[in-house]
């Protein structure tokens, strides 16, 4: 359960939510900006992450800048008694930026597992979804690879200033 927010952390959740400064001391500017120390804006950071008031402090690359042009949705059919388990191990490939349980629409959607893969090209994506398939086993009854066509900007929550 996440505790009120007083005036300073949402100063810092506004000073924060475009991203932090690329630079050897991004909370040092964030202290600047709200007028306290940069140690008090870590400890408030710490304290929202740990009562759910946020969720995460983390990078989010842009692919696309990084050469990584070919994004592929993996989705998978795997065995209910086995998915979370196999999202676990499928979450953990260097290569899955993300991967997540969701419910099938059968006749149409029988996939439940789902597992993001980038590469240079599609081929690159196609032998990185081969490698999930592989670990996947005999849990797995059918996939496919559903690749981005548009690229729709990552944002969270704002908060108006």
């Amino acid at each position: 359960m996440s505790l009120p927010l007083d005036d300073v952390d949402l100063a810092i959740v506004r000073a924060t939510q475009e991203g932090l400064a690329l630079t050897p001391r991004p909370y040092d500017l964030v202290a600047d900006q709200v007028g306290i120390r940069a140690a008090d804006v870590m400890v408030r950071l710490e304290r929202m992450l740990a009562t759910g008031a946020i969720r995460r402090i983390g990078a989010v690359p842009n692919h696309y800048a990084l050469g990584f042009t070919a994004n592929g949705m993996t989705v998978w059919d795997v065995a209910d008694e086995q998915a979370n388990i196999l999202g676990r191990e499928v979450g953990a490939l260097e290569f899955v930026s993300h991967a997540y349980l969701r419910p099938r629409h059968r006749p149409d959607w029988p996939y439940n597992l789902f597992a993001m893969a980038h590469g240079r090209n599609q081929a690159e994506v196609e032998q990185k979804a081969k490698i999930i398939r592989t670990l996947l086993g005999d849990a797995c009854r059918g996939g496919e690879v559903l690749y981005s066509t548009r690229i729709f900007k990552k944002t969270g929550l704002r908060l108006g200033v």
